[in-house]
């Protein structure tokens, strides 16, 4: 069974954070697919990880970029794993069937507190995962935008 982390956004948008959360979980060294809500934010997302940051390098594709299978990370709306990942970034209320769950050796939930509807929909998935008894976690952002993990 993966771990799965749940990232609470409060303090700072997706767009601020994934970018830093992908760079970390590059140092495993293992494939990384992005699921995303739609298909407007998968394109959305691919054109701000080429521009987040002038420094940073970020290698990753989505449908419209192709070759799948040989990007690092990979941006969908679908159930596919083209690149074979292993670790799986959800965003953007985007779903995933439980039995899924398993092909991944970890599961990054990244959800804004600050929307009513992302909230609840977390809240679900982890009761989900609770009942599946999936070892989660739960991280916040302290004052400074650090992740600190909570009980």
């Amino acid at each position: 069974m993966p771990r799965i982390d749940f990232y609470h956004l409060q303090k700072q948008t997706l767009e601020e954070v994934l970018p830093k959360l992908l760079e970390k979980a590059l140092t495993l060294k293992q494939n990384i697919l992005i699921k995303i809500g739609n298909e407007e934010r998968v394109e959305f997302l691919n054109s701000h990880l080429w521009t987040y940051n002038d420094t940073s390098f970020l290698p990753h594709g989505s449908k419209k970029d192709g070759f799948a299978s040989q990007q690092p990370i990979w941006l969908t709306a679908e159930d596919d794993n083209p690149n074979n990942a292993k670790l799986l970034f959800l965003t953007d209320g985007a779903a995933v069937n439980l039995e899924n769950l398993n092909n991944f050796d970890r599961v990054f939930n990244i959800f804004d507190g600050n929307n009513q509807t992302s909230l609840e929909q977390a809240r679900m998935f982890w009761k989900n995962l609770k009942a599946a008894e999936f070892d989660v976690y739960y991280w916040k952002q302290d004052a400074d935008g650090k992740w600190m993990q909570a009980a």
